[in-house]
């Protein structure tokens, strides 16, 4: 190697080291940065947001708007001020455009009471509004509010063709019914304290699927209906008993969202049929466990009662007085006749 290549090198040695203790040197010198300790504050007013998402249909309570400070210039004319809004007057509005979560309120997003068009708003797609009276025994003595979820409970008498009192039966036939109005109120009347008002009302609207509709109208023929208010919380069984019908299907692999839409769609979705039932014998063991028989006729058509001498082994008014008493015997839907000391 001549002289020259060997300087070369060593020049260029001595430039690196150089470059990699400079380097070292400012990014030691140079301080970290540091975490500021909040946010800058919002310079603008106070607008109406969403607290939580708002889908098509939803009655707003309390809980589901607030203020929040928002920038100056993006502030809208459509949106809901705080120094111009009365927050109370907008419970029981119900959302006619889809509202995400902290997105600002505007006034065409929401209908409210006494406007056209406001229960059709309130409904979901496919729902149909269906009104029940009831009294203040059956309707949970007012405790019931708009946007609460009640199941149907029907009472009736169910008549035999035999002797001894009718079948006494309560059943619930509809779950899960989302309540729209209590009489022609759709929003909860808020007392100074700032709680719910209870009221009495004589009638109840609800929503319901188009054959959940025909159901309840039906069951209203049959006997008395009742309310029964239903929990806040999500039931498991039912989760369980939907799965096992097919009613939902289940998401594959771990998709919180997915899960996420499948509850939220139980949560709001009616149902009818394959609920427990009660009769007067599981309270009572004086009364009936099915309905009373039919006994079987000689010559009378189907369905009429029988005649004087028409169960098998009985005789006329004057052969009953001649012959002795008689003890009927019921096997079933078969009742038999015996006179007491009939020789044979």
């Amino acid at each position: 190697m001549d002289t020259r290549k060997l300087i070369l090198l060593v020049g260029a040695l001595l430039v690196a080291v150089v470059t990699a203790f400079m380097a070292r040197s400012l990014i030691s010198g140079t301080p970290a940065p540091t975490a500021q300790a909040g946010a800058a504050p919002i310079n603008g007013p106070e607008v109406l947001v969403a607290t939580r998402a708002l889908p098509v249909g939803t009655i707003l309570d309390a809980t589901a708007l607030k203020f929040q400070p928002w920038p100056k210039e993006l502030v809208e004319n459509a949106y809901y001020l705080k120094d111009a809004t009365n927050l109370q007057a907008l419970q029981g509005t119900v959302v006619r455009n889809a509202i995400t979560a902290g997105q600002p309120v505007t006034q065409g997003a929401l209908v409210k009471p006494g406007d056209r068009g406001f229960l059709a708003a309130a409904l979901g797609p496919g729902m149909r509004a269906v009104t029940i009276p009831i009294t203040a025994q059956s309707g949970v003595a007012g405790f019931v509010f708009p946007g609460d979820r009640i199941d149907l409970i029907l009472t009736q008498s169910v008549v035999g063709g035999g002797d001894g009192p009718e079948l006494k039966t309560s059943e619930t036939v509809i779950r899960n019914l989302r309540v729209l109005a209590t009489d022609q109120r759709t929003d909860n009347t808020v007392g100074p304290d700032g709680k719910s008002v209870v009221q009495a009302f004589t009638s109840v609207t609800v929503e319901a699927t188009p054959k959940i509709a025909e159901e309840i109208a039906i069951a209203q023929t049959l006997g008395s209906l009742s309310l029964s208010l239903r929990s806040i919380a999500d039931n498991s069984t039912e989760l369980e008993q939907a799965i096992a019908n097919g009613d939902i299907n289940m998401p594959d692999g771990n998709d919180p969202k997915a899960e996420k839409a499948m509850l939220a769609k139980l949560a709001t979705q009616p149902v009818s049929g394959g609920g427990s039932y009660i009769v007067g014998a599981d309270i009572s063991r004086f009364q009936r466990r099915t309905v009373p028989g039919k006994p079987p006729t000689a010559s009378a058509p189907s369905g009429a009662p029988a005649p004087m001498g028409a169960y098998p082994g009985m005789a006329t008014a004057a052969g009953d007085a001649a012959s002795g008493p008689v003890v009927r015997v019921a096997r079933g839907n078969t009742v038999t006749a015996v006179v007491i000391g009939e020789k044979k």
